[in-house]
């Protein structure tokens, strides 16, 4: 058996607790921003049909990434997902009074910015699954054509 200390000795130092690895942390989300504008970004033509009012008037992003919209003119817009997943712009407006309300989150799940006032910045919106997906604003589809669309990789 060891031999017992002097009495007064002080005990010997406990070892360190075990500390776990550090978590690795993940690569951070891209986010791709898409202006919003009547007046900055004009008529362009898309293999869905000519596109008004946003820029890019085709976004490429990757699974997994976000989007968001930015009002950058002094109107009111929204970035609604058109429903029924065309692969054409429809010619009609495809929108109801619903598209002034912000809802979505994903582009597969059908989106909506809601009423984008000048300077705004809509909700984060998961690049989830992949595809294209035509969108345009609420307020200025058939009297302007705003639309454009995503395409997800």
């Amino acid at each position: 058996p060891p031999p017992t200390p002097p009495p007064g000795t002080p005990p010997p130092p406990t070892p360190p607790p075990h500390t776990p690895p550090p978590t690795p942390t993940p690569p951070p989300v891209t986010v791709t921003t898409i202006d919003v504008s009547l007046v900055n970004h004009g008529t362009t033509n898309t293999p869905f049909g000519t596109s008004t009012g946003y820029a890019p008037a085709v976004t490429n992003v990757s699974v997994g990434s976000m989007v968001k919209f930015h009002n950058s003119d002094g109107f009111s817009h929204t970035a609604t997902s058109i429903p029924g997943s065309p692969m054409q712009f429809p010619a009609a407006d495809p929108f109801t009074n619903a598209a002034m309300t912000q809802s979505g989150t994903t582009l597969s799940g059908g989106f909506s910015s809601g009423t984008l006032m000048g300077g705004a910045n809509s909700q984060l919106i998961l690049a989830d699954k992949a595809g294209t997906y035509l969108y345009g604003c609420f307020f200025h589809y058939a009297s302007s054509g705003m639309r454009a669309a995503i395409v997800a990789q």
